[in-house]
């Protein structure tokens, strides 16, 4: 039923390029699929597999640099995007399991500073915040927000916004929530966000590849990023966490096995978040997933964003799924 349905979208919704290639007979290997992935117009990909009691692999098509014509390096870091909000709501659960943030506490409690200046603080918890209830507007829907132009403090199209709606009665995706624990986390940690999830989460796993800002790494260590339509590379764009897709499959898997919580922890976060995320800021796309009934992490990172590429790189996903399926 899921195939149908997944057919029909594609189908009815999809721009045609999308539905040619999600007819195309699947490749006979993961190469293949992605040296096919990458005509579709695409730059790169890199798809990384940890599959427990194999070794981890590496897979990788296209380009790393336009200019420079490299081919993609798989280990090279990547713009994760959204799936940083695991990160985070884990960073959120340990600070609730050391006994310094409260799940039903209020944000006016933990940022008083800006609290009025911001509708319903007083009734938003963090609980709302880290599951999208919270009701404040999502800055990049802001009209003064441009992926491409970073010149505007994002905290300005934050506050004094109207809510969207009153606290815990809906669900809106708004990474204005995120923006917001992370300065709870800076404020009740009396340093940057990033320093305790280095700290708390990174270093107990070894992982020293993982960044919070383009401004802390040199940019030859970055994979370029492109949007279709310009021929600049967006790499030099602070859109914040940065990673391999190697990390990010050790992190994810340590997630989902709650190596860095205790049991009481690991209940609360399964109760607060998902275990799994996309990513997508301009010039990068990334999937982050864990598949339990193969206990196997598959990482996918795409450097190239624009028309219909969102959902070319879904159907890729996908596809690979099938392909290790069958291997």
């Amino acid at each position: 039923m899921a195939a149908i349905v997944t057919l029909l979208s594609i189908y009815f919704f999809a721009p045609w390029e999308a539905g040619l290639y999600y007819l195309r007979p699947l490749s006979s290997t993961l190469q293949q699929e992605l040296d096919l992935f990458v005509e579709q117009g695409v730059d790169g990909v890199i798809v990384y597999v940890d599959k427990k009691g194999e070794e981890p692999a590496y897979y990788a098509s296209g380009l790393d640099n336009r200019i420079t014509q490299t081919p993609i390096r798989p280990n090279a870091l990547f713009k994760i995007a959204s799936i940083a909000k695991l990160y985070d709501a884990a960073a959120i659960t340990k600070l609730v399991g050391e006994g310094k943030i409260v799940l039903d506490g209020y944000l006016s409690d933990y940022l008083p500073t800006i609290s009025e200046r911001i509708e319903h603080a007083d009734n938003i918890t963090v609980r709302m915040l880290v599951q999208h209830r919270s009701g404040i507007p999502n800055f990049t829907d802001h009209a003064r927000y441009h992926w491409g132009e970073l010149d505007v403090d994002i905290m300005d199209l934050v506050l004094d916004q109207p809510a969207d709606f009153i606290p815990n009665a809906d669900y809106a995706y708004s990474n204005s929530n995120y923006l917001l624990l992370q300065k709870i986390i800076t404020e009740v940690t009396g340093a940057p966000h990033g320093q305790y999830i280095k700290q708390t989460l990174l270093a107990p796993l070894g992982l020293s590849n993982t960044f919070f800002s383009v401004q802390d790494v040199s940019k030859d260590r970055l994979v370029s990023g492109y949007h279709v339509g310009y021929e600049d590379d967006l790499r030099h764009l602070d859109h914040g966490y940065l990673s391999t897709a190697k990390e990010v499959s050790i992190f994810l898997r340590a997630l989902n096995e709650g190596t860095f919580f205790s049991d009481e922890e690991k209940q609360m976060y399964t109760s607060l978040y998902e275990y799994d995320h996309t990513g997508w800021v301009l010039g990068y796309q990334s999937i982050a997933r864990y598949h339990e009934q193969e206990d196997m992490v598959v990482i996918q990172f795409v450097n190239t964003t624009g028309n219909d590429i969102v959902i070319l790189t879904g159907i890729l996903y996908d596809r690979v799924m099938q392909i290790l399926r069958s291997m």
